[in-house]
């Protein structure tokens, strides 16, 4: 099966059609199921066509490999990948696919380090993650106000993201429960499988980042050895060793 096409049950006729239709009527019921619907607070209709296109996208395997590179499982990471760079493009495209992947992490899979976006109460951890993804939408709306001059559109959905992310990840929750019930479908053994592939992925990612600052580090005190350098050298191999105890490294005695 294409899985760009689905075929609807309840339709007699089991035509293929479209994925993005399936994703767009399951959130827009989703919307009345909750009472958040389109246009209650300010006009919307847009960021439901986002985020259709955006549950779409997660189908393609292509998709989520070529958003790897931008992802980082902590906010230092992301941070300081971007304090030395001045590619507006590139921070605009950092922040936006680690606040999508985030949105759909929480609303779609249900990360289960925190709890259900739907309860009243809002606990720690939850608080955490939103205002994690509130921010990432923001910087990536400031950034995209550089990059679409012309097509005012895309800030236009990424500022209404960010403001209103705590309501577009309770839609997303009650997609998941009514029409995804997507964890229900894995077995314990597929969930464990699943989330240790996810972890190593972004252990071997953080290897690499370390690995890329560690020779940073090293260059500039090749360049002019001094002890403040150095003690970076030591805490950054120590982070190294930390992933990998095996890794070898001696600093040339001076």
């Amino acid at each position: 099966m294409n899985p760009r096409h689905y075929v609807d049950l309840k339709d007699s006729s089991r035509d293929l059609q479209p994925t993005y239709f399936f994703m767009i009527n399951c959130l827009l019921y989703s919307r009345m199921e909750t009472g958040l619907v389109s246009n209650q607070d300010c006009y919307d209709e847009d960021v439901n066509v986002y985020l259709a296109h955006l549950l779409h996208s997660f189908i393609n395997p292509e998709y989520v490999e070529q958003s790897r590179k931008f992802l980082s499982k902590y906010d230092t990471d992301v941070f300081r990948r971007l304090s030395s760079s001045t590619d507006a493009r590139l921070k605009y495209q950092i922040y936006k696919t680690n606040a999508d992947f985030l949105l759909v992490s929480i609303g779609i899979f249900d990360n289960p380090a925190m709890a259900a976006a739907s309860r009243t109460r809002v606990q720690p951890s939850e608080e955490a993650y939103i205002g994690r993804g509130k921010t990432y939408y923001h910087f990536a709306y400031t950034y995209s106000q550089q990059m679409h001059r012309k097509n005012a559109g895309v800030s236009d959905v990424l500022e209404k993201l960010s403001t209103g992310f705590e309501k577009y990840l309770r839609i997303l929750s009650h997609m998941r429960g009514e029409y995804l019930d997507l964890m229900s479908r894995f077995s314990q053994g597929e969930v464990y499988h699943l989330e240790r592939s996810v972890d190593e992925h972004a252990q071997q990612e953080l290897l690499r980042t370390k690995q890329d600052e560690l020779l940073e580090l090293y260059t500039a005190w090749r360049d002019k050895p001094d002890t403040a350098t150095e003690e970076s050298l030591e805490r950054v191999l120590g982070e190294i060793r930390a992933i990998n105890p095996g890794f070898k490294f001696e600093l040339p005695r001076r």
